[in-house]
């Protein structure tokens, strides 16, 4: 029956700079509307919808500001170059700073990249690829270097 996400939302001040930025990400309008406008994940399955708020600077939760946006584990190898190519700054979470990023979280029994920052309201964007399912051994978070590294030597 359920066969993935189809749609999630974000309060944003400035739906055109909003726009602005998820376009910069690569993720094209979809509609705009008088309150909201769509951006596309991916077209025809996924889409963000931005929505004019005076409640913007709600207080973090991720149930409520929070997106993470699949990535294959290419793209996360170069997620931090890609988004300082963007002019993102990449934030410190889970206490793992910015250079130590992207990482590897154990959601036991699997196992996740990340690497996290904020669209110009503060919410949080993740990019996220699933790497070890069913069989991640439990870990402290680690850099995803340090994991790339050693499943290519046959450690993972």
């Amino acid at each position: 029956m359920i066969k993935g996400l189809y749609e999630a939302h974000l309060p944003v001040k400035d739906r055109k700079k909003a726009l602005a930025f998820y376009e910069g990400l690569g993720l094209p309008l979809a509609f705009e509307g008088h309150r909201v406008t769509f951006v596309w994940i991916e077209k025809g399955k996924s889409w963000l919808g931005l929505w004019d708020s005076d409640e913007v600077n709600l207080p973090y939760h991720p149930s409520i500001r929070h997106i993470a946006f699949q990535v294959d584990k290419d793209d996360l190898r170069r997620s931090q170059e890609w988004l300082d190519e963007l002019g993102i700054e990449v934030k410190t979470t889970f206490g793992v700073s910015p250079e130590d990023q992207p990482l590897v979280l154990s959601n036991l029994p699997h196992g996740h990249g990340a690497i996290y920052f904020d669209d110009p309201d503060g919410n949080s964007l993740e990019l996220i690829p699933p790497l070890e399912l069913d069989t991640y051994e439990e870990r402290e978070i680690i850099p995803f270097e340090e994991w790339d590294r050693a499943t290519q030597r046959g450690n993972g």
